[in-house]
């Protein structure tokens, strides 16, 4: 059997292994197969790391701007090249991601680097007289936060690896990363990219932890002095501990956590367009997407006519292990244990009153085939929690305003869309719906770059990948001679 890789950290710079060489396996989800090692973090490797981070902010936050916009140029670049766009592919496999899935997730970085390329003009300062005292003058100044802790999914591990480092790097911070230990060797090849554009050492340091080491180690790093600041993409129940722990040091975070995203459908919409970009937006990756598409909220008029044109789409994706078998066009879940949870909530939803369209409730180990269900409501299982698999459920409406109130009932608040061909109508709905985005006409599973998937609080969370979240404004006063003070 040929040997598996090895992805090792990098610390300051350069690789090396666990200082006491432990080192966890990676497996395929469905298939059990053994794809790879990685170093497993000590907590020395974790102060080692954060004190690489401290030592380069110095010179990384008096860096120029345009070194930093060229070395994202070159990084951009990189990432477009067929060397490194296989190669993230290839990552994306040892992990039976389907092959849609993998590759549009490398194609996304390269513009991702660019657009934050651009916060040049983001970062310009403020020049004013004061208000309150004659003849001083006040600058203010967006300056970077100092070393900051990255944890990064691996539900899309290339894009959301690069959006939790890049627009903080930019802003002149330093990272310690932590990836999932599901895809270390992706976290690993990028940390790899911005070292060969031209990174100084130090300002991005890549570590990797066992599942079991993972919780004793984040409370360590976030309760470090020298951490500033915590962003953390994945679960709304991880991030909770993520919140309490950063809560203790009162140290402010961006999470972005889960989604339940709703696709309102009026009945002037164009069906055809809506069946597809649903479909799409609740079996992409599997639904293990945050912006999945899981509530169609659809007028009772065309309730049928949608429902049945989403399950002659979805019908024909297979899931199954993609590594395996070419007709799969759907991966398996992340785990078996995914999937097992899985199937409670829909037998549940059933259960609670709903129809089965699609699907007969059952897993072949991490695999589960689509499903689609009707009558769903809030209150159950289906409504209330993210399913994280490829299932859609429908809930019927017949006022503007009950579809609005459906669409709310969840304590999510990341991604939404409305499909109407009436833009008027569609805007005064988006306005009243509270998601971080609204997507009139496409498919949930969209935001732009230098704007930022935001949640709303809740099990979404809250923040921006931006300037003003990765940045703090100082000000300094530059008072004039021969102040006069009242009690002198």
């Amino acid at each position: 059997m040929a040997p598996v890789p090895f992805t090792p950290l990098i610390i300051d710079g350069q690789e090396r292994p666990s200082s006491n060489s432990a080192a966890f396996e990676v497996r395929r989800p469905q298939s059990g197969d053994l794809v790879g090692t990685a170093a497993s973090a000590t907590s020395q490797d974790c102060k080692d790391a954060i004190d690489a981070a401290s030592k380069a902010l110095k010179s990384w936050e008096a860096s120029r701007l345009v070194d930093r916009r060229d070395i994202f140029l070159k990084a951009s670049d990189l990432f477009a090249s067929d060397h490194y766009s296989n190669l993230l592919i290839q990552c994306n496999q040892q992990v039976a991601f389907a092959p849609h899935w993998g590759g549009l997730d490398g194609k996304i970085i390269s513009n991702y680097l660019r657009s934050a390329a651009g916060l040049v003009d983001y970062l310009r300062g403020e020049y004013f007289p004061s208000a309150t005292v004659p003849g001083a003058q006040v600058y203010a100044q967006r300056r970077a936060k100092g070393a900051l802790f990255a944890i990064a999914p691996w539900n899309a591990p290339g894009v959301l690896t690069v959006r939790a480092i890049a627009f903080p790097i930019f802003c002149g911070n330093t990272i310690v990363l932590k990836g999932s230990e599901l895809t270390p060797m992706i976290h690993y090849v990028i940390t790899k990219v911005f070292h060969e554009a031209g990174l100084p050492k130090g300002v991005l340091n890549c570590i990797s932890a066992s599942l079991a080491d993972t919780p004793s180690l984040v409370s360590e790093i976030i309760a470090h002095p020298q951490i500033r600041h915590v962003n953390f993409t994945g679960s709304d129940r991880v991030g909770k501990i993520i919140a309490v722990e950063a809560a203790k040091h009162l140290k402010p975070c961006v999470l972005e956590l889960g989604g339940k995203a709703p696709a309102i459908v009026l009945k002037d919409a164009d069906l055809k367009e809506a069946a597809r970009a649903i479909a799409f937006g609740a079996t992409a990756n599997s639904g293990q997407v945050c912006m999945s598409t899981e509530r169609v909220i659809v007028h009772k008029d065309i309730a049928e006519s949608l429902s049945s044109s989403i399950r002659d789409i979805v019908s024909g994706l297979k899931a199954g292990d993609t590594s395996v078998d070419a007709n799969a066009k759907l991966g398996p879940l992340f785990s078996e244990k995914s999937a097992e949870r899985l199937v409670d909530v829909l037998k549940k939803t059933k259960n609670a009153g709903a129809h089965v369209l699609l699907g007969d409730l059952s897993r072949d180990k991490a695999v589960i085939q689509p499903h689609l269900l009707t009558g769903v409501k809030p209150g159950m299982a289906l409504w209330d929690e993210e399913s994280f698999g490829p299932i859609i459920v429908f809930a019927t409406f017949e006022t503007v305003e009950e579809a609005i109130e459906l669409a709310n009932a969840s304590t999510y608040s990341l991604t939404s869309s409305v499909w109407t061909a009436d833009l008027a109508i569609a805007q005064e709905i988006a306005f009243q719906l509270r998601y971080g985005t609204v997507n009139i006409n496409g498919v949930t599973i969209h935001s732009e770059p230098t704007d930022g998937l935001i949640g709303l609080s809740g099990s979404s969370g809250y923040g921006r990948f931006d300037v003003e979240h990765f940045t703090d404004k100082r000000t300094t006063i530059i008072h004039p001679k021969g102040r006069q003070y009242p009690i002198l």
